[in-house]
C-alpha cells in the first residue's frame, strides 16, 4: 500500500526547493480543511513521488557545478538514491565522500527534514585534517543547513552510535579499502550503526564475470561476489542488485586500470578521445539491510556461487 504524505508537509517542501510559490500563514489558514492546497498545484500523492520531486530540485540546484552535472549521465544520481530507498527524512551517512559530488545532494535533500553525515578516514599521526567538506558546509548552510563532518580510525571505524542511521551509502571505495586490507572492519562498521532493517547501499567497479580477486583488486575493479562476502561476513543479508550504473562498454582491460577511464584519466591526452566515448566504469549497485533480528551466524554467510552469480 502507498503510504499518503500530509499536503502542507509536501506544499511546504517544494516551496523550500522552489517548486510552489512561498506558503503563508493566510494560505494555510484559508486550506484548512480541504483535500487539497488552494490554486493549481496538486502535490505528489506519496512519500516516493515526494522524494522524487525533492530530488528533481536538489539535482537542479544552482550550487552544482557544470562539471557535477556533466557526471550525472554516468552516476545516476535520482535512480541510484532511490533504489537504494532514501528518503528525506531519513539519518543518512555516506563513507569517505570525497570531493562532495553526493553530498551536495545528498545534504540538501536531508537539510529540513533529515541528517546527513559524512565519515571521513581520520589523518595518519603528525598530518592535518582535510576540512574541505567541513568548510564547504559552513559557507552555505541555506544549502546544506545541519550537515555534519565525522572522523573514523579505518582499522577500527566508528561512525555513530550504535543503531543510530537508516541508511550507509558509498561510492566507489570498496576496492581501496580491499588494498589497503580494512574491508572487514568497515563493514562490521556499517553494520553497527545502522538499525536493524537499515539499508547499506554499495557502488563499485564491477570486475568481468569469473574474474578472481587476485588478478583483479590492482586494477581498481572488484569481483561482486567479493563485495558480497564483506557484507554478509558482517551480518547483512543482499536485498536487491541493479544495473541502473552499468556501462557494457567499459572492457576493463586498460594500462592504469579503472582510473584510465573518467574522471580520472590518468593518461591525459593519450587516446584521451577513446577513453571519453568509453564514459565512465561498469559499476554494480547492491542494496543489503540489516535484519530486524540477530546476525547470521558467518559459516552462514558465505554466498553460494549460484548466489553469488545471481546479484551480477
Amino acid at each position: 500500500m502507498t503510504s499518503s504524505v500530509p499536503w502542507k508537509w509536501l506544499l511546504a517542501g517544494l516551496c523550500a526547493l522552489g517548486l510552489a510559490a512561498p506558503v503563508t500563514a493566510q494560505t494555510l489558514a484559508e486550506a484548512e480543511g480541504q483535500d487539497q492546497p488552494p490554486g493549481e498545484l496538486v502535490p505528489p500523492t506519496s512519500a516516493v513521488d515526494f522524494t522524487a520531486a525533492q530530488l528533481d530540485g536538489v539535482l537542479a540546484g544552482a550550487w552544482r557545478s557544470a562539471a557535477e552535472r556533466a557526471r550525472d549521465r554516468y552516476r545516476h544520481p535520482k535512480q541510484t538514491l532511490e533504489f537504494f530507498g532514501v528518503q528525506p527524512d531519513q539519518t543518512v551517512i555516506e563513507i569517505t565522500p570525497g570531493g562532495g559530488w553526493y553530498a551536495d545532494i545528498l545534504a540538501p535533500l536531508l537539510r529540513d527534514n533529515g541528517h546527513y553525515v559524512a565519515a571521513v578516514a581520520a589523518p595518519p599521526p603528525g598530518r592535518s585534517a582535510d576540512d574541505t567538506l567541513k568548510q564547504k558546509f559552513a559557507a552555505d548552510p541555506a544549502v546544506f543547513g545541519g550537515a555534519r563532518v565525522v572522523t573514523f580510525d579505518p582499522k577500527a571505524p566508528v561512525f555513530g552510535p550504535p543503531g543510530s542511521a537508516d541508511t550507509v551509502l558509498t561510492f566507489r571505495n570498496v576496492h581501496n579499502w580491499v588494498m589497503a586490507g580494512t574491508a572487514p572492519a568497515m563493514f562490521k562498521g556499517f553494520f553497527a550503526v545502522l538499525r536493524p532493517g537499515g539499508v547499506l547501499g554499495v557502488v563499485d567497479h564491477r570486475a568481468a564475470d569469473g574474474a578472481s580477486l587476485d588478478a583483479v583488486k590492482a586494477s581498481g575493479y572488484l569481483p561482486v561476489a567479493t563485495v558480497v562476502k564483506l557484507a554478509t561476513d558482517a551480518g547483512f543479508e543482499l536485498e536487491e542488485s541493479s544495473e541502473i550504473n552499468a556501462n557494457p562498454a567499459d572492457t576493463r582491460d586498460y594500462p592504469k586500470g579503472v582510473w584510465t577511464l573518467p574522471p580520472t584519466l590518468t593518461l591525459g591526452a593519450t587516446d584521451r578521445a577513446k577513453y571519453q566515448a568509453i564514459g565512465e566504469s561498469d559499476r554494480m549497485t547492491l542494496r543489503f539491510v540489516k535484519p530486524e533480528g540477530p546476525a547470521p551466524a558467518q559459516a552462514d554467510s558465505v554466498p553460494s556461487p549460484a548466489r553469488a552469480a545471481s546479484v551480477r
